[in-house]
């Protein structure tokens, strides 16, 4: 009797199990393809949408000099230091100049010795020209001594001597003021020389601006094209961007622009687009933009890093949808919107792209609610149903 009822148990307790699978089985499928899913909704909105492009770039000064010396000399002075607005014409720093000043006096005083030596020699033509005149005036009266037969012939050939003599020692006269002259001439350009040498001991500022890096100190010895100070105009600071070549087409000269410092994330500066590169990078595809910022932060540096968000157009009053709800399905765009508590896919055509938002051109409608999982990992499909969060 016993061994008749075991075969009837475990009947019964296989169908208890199977019982149980199929109503576990049911109710993974009733929660994977009928219970809601919470999802989040934004409600469609009309506004306006600005398309932009970012790129991230430096500060740069479009004007900007090294200050180095034109001679060599240990530096005696430096007048401005980091951090310091400087005048054009201004002594930015000043070199050991006694040894120069003392060549510029030396050249003073041969300047005035060549001066007086010319002088000198001009009375000396002077008296030359006065035994010329002499010796002609003499040779005349023999002349027309001769020609009354009162002199005689020994007499004349003395007189045209006496002539020839003082015609070569005016020519000698008249050479060496010539040569004199020359040496005059010689020795200011000397004095000229040794000046702009003693000028060039004062190093001064070549246009306004700002100094931004200070690399030597008194008692330093620098050569021509040691680097002193660096000096950088105010006139005109960018941001030097690097912008994807495939956005060239939409960027020009004039563009309103947007710079974000990484100092001040939180605050955009305005800016415009005031000159674009000509030359791509061949390895990662990007060109420069210059972007001047109307308006610095109190406190920047050149070679400060920042990013740059270049308007390309501007609509106004168009449908916007938040670019995290938006879905693709075979390569086409669309979103899930909430009818009845339930999921329909819509289709869309879009227009303009901003960071964060999109143009709705055709799909949707001011007031349509898009929705979108809570959970990540969860799924929607048309007909779903779905539940406030």
């Amino acid at each position: 009797m016993s061994q008749r009822r075991n075969p009837i148990k475990r009947w019964l307790w296989h169908g208890l199990k199977l019982a149980l699978v199929v109503a576990v089985v049911g109710y993974v499928i009733y929660l994977v393809r009928f219970s809601p899913v919470p999802v989040t909704g934004h409600k469609i909105e009309r506004g306006e949408i600005v398309a932009e492009v970012m790129g991230t770039g430096t500060l740069e000064a479009r004007v900007r000099a090294t200050i180095s010396p034109k001679i060599s000399g240990r530096i005696m002075e430096v007048v401005a230091d980091q951090g310091d607005r400087v005048t054009k014409g201004d002594v930015l720093v000043q070199l050991d100049n006694d040894e120069l000043a003392q060549q510029v006096e030396i050249a003073q005083a041969t300047v005035a010795t060549s001066r007086a030596a010319v002088e000198r020699l001009k009375t000396d033509r002077g008296r030359a020209v006065a035994v010329a005149e002499q010796a002609k005036r003499q040779y005349h009266r023999v002349q027309q001594l001769i020609n009354q037969n009162v002199s005689t012939e020994s007499a004349l050939d003395k007189a045209v001597e006496s002539v020839a003599v003082a015609d070569a020692g005016l020519a000698r006269a008249n050479a060496a003021i010539v040569e004199g002259q020359q040496q005059v001439l010689t020795a200011e350009k000397t004095l000229a020389y040794h000046h702009a040498r003693l000028a060039d001991t004062a190093i001064t500022v070549p246009f306004d601006g700002l100094i931004v890096r200070r690399q030597r100190d008194p008692g330093d010895v620098v050569v021509p094209g040691s680097s002193i100070l660096q000096l950088v105009s105010l006139e005109q600071l960018w941001i030097s961007a690097w912008i994807d070549e495939t956005e060239m087409a939409h960027i020009d000269v004039g563009q309103p622009a947007r710079v974000i410092f990484r100092s001040e994330p939180e605050r955009s500066y305005a800016g415009e687009v005031t000159r674009l590169g000509k030359e791509a990078d061949r390895e990662t595809r990007e060109f420069i933009v210059d972007v001047h910022v109307h308006e610095l932060p109190a406190n920047w540096a050149v070679g400060q890093r920042a990013e740059v968000y270049i308007e390309t157009a501007r609509k106004s009053s168009v449908t916007l949808l938040p670019t995290s709800f938006v879905r693709w399905q075979d390569n086409a765009p669309g979103v899930f919107v909430n009818l009845g508590d339930r999921a329909a896919w819509r289709s869309l055509t879009l227009g303009l792209r901003s960071p964060e938002t999109v143009e709705v051109v055709d799909g949707l409608q001011p007031g349509d609610t898009v929705i979108v999982p809570q959970d990540p990992r969860a799924t929607l499909t048309d007909g779903k149903r779905t539940a406030a969060p």
